[in-house]
């Protein structure tokens, strides 16, 4: 072994070519399967952070505009007191909330609150600590924390005393009951830095209450289906409780905690995995393919070894000590790459790829680095060994190893058939991502400027002092110079986050009813009178908001055309009368007035249906406004959008600082319009970025292949060729005839890859906009560029063969 170890390094540095292709195209294969495996590993194998992980289920409701399952806190009490498939239940409060660590220097933080029973039902002991006693769970009990890992580390220096010592949160004094492991994380995957008690009230919390997401942990024998089937009696409470409108949009549903993290991304994940696989096996197959041209040339010498006694397992050891030692060499060096990648990918990551920040060459991805290298070295090995030439032949001046023409001819239609296959995947999100981008907005998003915040809650407790912030806002932004319009919010498109109610619940004025449940789901936003302006959102018919609509005893609506459409077809809506509230404190019902409809707007994504909506004047009243406050942070919540003529940059700056001059402790986050759409399409384009770099490298290692099939071919055809030009052939006609021998495999390759390619596109149509799966615009793109990179790879080894002097390959005769 350590013969034939030295004798590949003398043979592999005397080819320093043929050295370096295999080793770049091991590196290209090993470093992007091991970047990719890296990411893959942690959302879809890795065992998460709960003791039992595989008995955890999600347990909730499912209704329109909320694609997870969710519990009203009175649905959470009755599953909690009786949950025959659950060895335990908990929740916390559905979505993080805004709060100030309020001990100097003030800090803005993420707030959860959860039962006290949470980390046990998840299987998870605090770092440091304890957990939350029952008595801590009460309402009005003493408040208490457990902090984050991180948190502990970088705010209180990793004290290891800070359990039993009191901080400020939100102006009150809490008690630290601990801090978390360090890989603990939220079930849903949201970042929190406290966690508070849930303190339910069962008294005060009959009706619907707050809203939860709940998890359970399996009895022994159960699965979530099973789960879900014994659940039925509390599902037929629960919908008693439901307005008998709303029952026919509510399901139950029960599923795997890891289901639920990775529902959403896993489609796109397997796709990328697959993606990075079918480029390890392009690498193999170009390897054993230049192997192969090297064989060739090597026919005389293993024919001798041969006919001096070597066996075939020792010729096949030779081989495999090659092909294994460029493997070797091309894993180390796809370590490197792996190691860039991740670090690009990290970057660019969108939020929708949770967990991508966090890989990393770890003990087990380097043992996957290390399998696909031996696979790699044995895959590409093989061909070429298997193949070796016999002692017979070396009495023949044409000693050629039999069948290996063929084989590498096949390898060069694999690696075609994968890199059209992966080329066209590439096409197909490329062509969806472009359809997102230019997909109708229904608003103008040049020039407009965003900012959000979270008034605190110390010191915007009371509803006064929250409209009082923002009348005097409203005032700030209609003075600032350099803005064409400006508008509060309570949402923006087109990334969703707007309320919604079912479209049968909407009553009309001297209408009967809809039927129940029909119509789906509309949406509605509270609003300034700038709002309009501001996104340019054309006022189709009637009027936009004005300040007059936000008088005590104005109550004015604006719907949008699709929902004016559906509403009254046929009719004018201006002037119609709708039922929206009910007035807080003398319990009457308010009709309000449309005063006009507005252009549609995407409010829920790009990819989706643009939703019926209606629009609210936003009123600083406690009367109207606070009734529709919803927790965790009501009408402390607000975007802030503009319009401006000036460089984007300097009006955000400008924004930023007119809210903060009322309150300069204030944290406000800032963006462009076009930033934020950036942000809504960044998963689709960071899918299309990785499928086209894959194909990339597709089309290099095809290429390469193809160049080392095709000099093996004239290799092989030496003595022919000079014959042929000794006889008078035209140097045109040897070179076609070398391409023509390239051309064959190629062609099969395609016609192989274009079918492969439509049962890919089939398979991944869930992640593609506007896309047909048969669209052949990508598929004739991607033959095409392969024909085009086929032939110039077999161009450079056609010239030379028509240079051959014939005196040279007929000497030896």
């Amino acid at each position: 072994m350590i013969n034939d170890l030295n004798y590949a390094v003398r043979a592999l540095v005397r080819q320093p070519a043929l050295a370096l292709g295999a080793i770049l195209a091991c590196g290209l294969g090993v470093g992007a399967a091991t970047a990719v495996f890296s990411v893959v590993d942690k959302i879809l194998f890795r065992q998460l952070p709960y003791a039992g992980e595989s008995q955890l289920v999600s347990v909730g409701i499912l209704a329109p505009l909320d694609s997870n399952e969710f519990l009203f806190m009175a649905n959470y009490l009755d599953l909690r007191r009786h949950a025959p498939p659950f060895d335990g239940v908990t929740a916390f409060q559905a979505g993080a909330a805004a709060c100030d660590l309020s001990d100097a220097p003030a800090t803005r933080l993420r707030c959860m609150k959860i039962d006290a029973n949470f980390l046990p039902v998840l299987g998870v002991a605090p770092a440091l600590g304890r957990n939350f006693s029952g008595e801590e769970n009460r309402p009005g009990a003493a408040p208490a924390v457990l902090l984050a890992h991180h948190l502990w580390r970088t705010r209180f220096a990793a004290d290891p005393a800070i359990p039993g010592k009191s901080i400020l949160i939100d102006g009150v004094p809490a008690r630290v009951a601990g801090v978390l492991p360090a890989n603990f994380e939220m079930p849903t995957l949201t970042e929190a830095d406290i966690l508070l008690p849930l303190a339910p009230d069962e008294a005060r919390e009959r009706g619907a209450g707050r809203t939860l997401r709940a998890f359970a942990r399996l009895a022994p024998g159960l699965d979530a289906d099973a789960a879900a089937a014994r659940l039925e009696p509390f599902f037929q409470r629960l919908l008693e409780t439901v307005p008998p409108r709303f029952r026919a949009e509510v399901k139950l549903r029960v599923r795997g905690l890891r289901d639920r993290q990775t529902a959403a991304i896993r489609p796109a994940s397997i796709a990328l995995f697959g993606a990075v696989l079918a480029v390890l096996l392009i690498a193999c197959a170009n390897i054993a393919n230049l192997l192969l041209a090297r064989a060739s040339a090597r026919t005389h010498e293993m024919s001798i070894r041969a006919a001096l006694g070597a066996s075939r397992s020792r010729l096949i050891r030779l081989t495999l000590t090659e092909s294994l030692l460029l493997a070797l060499a091309g894993g180390l060096a796809g370590i490197a790459i792996a190691y860039a990648m991740l670090r690009t990918a990290a970057a660019l990551a969108p939020a929708a790829m949770p967990r991508l920040a966090d890989a990393s060459l770890d003990a087990r991805v380097l043992l996957f680095a290390l399998l696909s290298t031996a696979v790699t070295g044995l895959l590409a090995g093989l061909p070429p060994a298997l193949h070796g030439p016999r002692a017979a032949l070396l009495g023949s001046s044409r000693a050629v190893a039999r069948g290996s023409n063929g084989i590498g001819a096949g390898l060069v239609a694999l690696q075609i058939a994968v890199s059209m296959t992966l080329l066209t995947g590439a096409g197909l999100f490329l062509h969806s991502l472009w359809n997102l981008e230019s997909v109708r907005l229904g608003l103008e998003p040049d020039r407009v400027v965003t900012a959000h915040f979270t008034l605190g809650r110390q010191r915007y407790a009371r509803p006064a002092d929250q409209a009082a912030f923002f009348r005097e806002l409203d005032l700030r932004l209609a003075a600032l110079p350099g803005l064409d319009a400006a508008a509060i919010s309570d949402s923006l498109p087109p990334a969703g986050g707007t309320r919604g109610r079912p479209f049968s619940t909407i009553e009309v004025a001297g209408r009967p009813p809809v039927p129940e449940g029909s119509g789906g789901m509309v949406s509605w936003r509270y609003v300034t009178p700038g709002y309009f302006r501001a996104l340019a959102i054309p006022i189709v018919r009637g009027r936009g908001f004005t300040p007059e609509d936000l008088a005590p005893d104005a109550y004015s609506l604006v719907l949008s055309q699709s929902l004016a459409r559906r509403m009254f077809p046929g009719e004018d809506p201006i002037g119609k009368q709708i039922l929206q509230s009910l007035d807080r404190t003398s319990g009457a019902e308010v009709w309000f007035t449309v005063v006009g409809v507005s252009g549609d707007v995407k409010n829920s994504g790009l990819a989706t249906e643009t939703a019926p909506e209606y629009y609210v004047p936003r009123k600083s009243l406690p009367d109207l406004t606070f009734a529709n406050a919803e927790p965790p942070t009501g009408w402390r919540e607000a975007w802030v959008v503009a319009r401006t003529p000036l460089d984007p940059l300097a009006a955000a700056a400008t924004l930023r600082d007119a809210i903060q001059s009322l309150d300069p402790a204030l944290p406000v986050e800032t963006a462009t319009m076009r930033g934020r759409l950036r942000d809504v399409t960044a998963g689709a384009r960071f899918q299309s970025a990785f499928l086209t770099a894959f194909g990339v490298i597709g089309i290099v290692l095809a290429s390469i292949g193809c160049f080392a099939v095709t000099a093996f071919l004239v290799t092989q055809r030496r003595r022919e060729i000079g014959i042929r030009i000794a006889l008078g052939a035209q140097a045109s006609h040897v070179q076609w005839l070398s391409i023509r021998h390239a051309a064959y495999p190629a062609l099969f390759g395609i016609a192989a890859g274009g079918l492969a390619s439509i049962a890919a596109a089939r398979s991944i149509r869930g992640l593609l906009f506007g896309v047909a799966p048969l669209d052949v615009l990508p598929v004739a793109g991607a033959a095409l560029l392969l024909i085009a990179a086929t032939a110039a790879a077999a161009w450079i080894p056609a010239r030379r063969a028509a240079r051959i002097p014939p005196a040279e390959t007929l000497r030896p005769e």
